[in-house]
């Protein structure tokens, strides 16, 4: 891919708000459906509230965001001490981009299928780029 590993990460960021967009869309739509008029809402609801209410297709996606908002900021991190401390090489920028595809394909498969064994293993494989990445992180900033 080209660029360099922040490329990867702005990638990264923009998925997270096309699943923002992708939640968002689906749960109004849900929620009409269901007849539920958010101005009648009382104060204080959150996602979580919905879990009952709408089906679980539709939760799906918003649990795929929350987890983008989750180990995704470590990768953010990694990818910007890396970055900094001259370890952007080809390498970084292979397990950069393989966590970043890995991510998407992991995002596409909750949404839609969410059979967890699959999701499972879509999730260690980026884990295990992440960590490399994580090794690579450490080895640059001490040299």
């Amino acid at each position: 891919m080209p660029g360099n590993l922040l490329a990867a990460g702005a990638v990264l960021a923009l998925w997270t708000l096309v699943m923002l967009l992708w939640t968002a869309t689906t749960r109004f739509s849900a929620l009409a459906k269901a007849g539920v008029d958010l101005k009648t809402a009382p104060p204080g609801g959150r996602g979580v509230d919905l879990e009952g209410v709408l089906p679980p297709v539709t939760n799906w996606k918003s649990h795929n965001y929350t987890h983008l908002l989750e180990q995704p900021t470590l990768f953010y991190a990694v990818i910007v001490f890396l970055h900094l401390s001259g370890g952007d090489t080809a390498l970084t920028q292979g397990f950069a981009w393989a966590y970043v595809v890995l991510r998407i394909v992991h995002s596409l498969w909750q949404a839609t299928v969410n059979r967890v064994p699959v999701r499972f293993t879509i999730f260690a494989l980026s884990t295990l780029c992440l960590l490399a990445l994580s090794v690579l992180a450490v080895i640059a900033t001490l040299g």
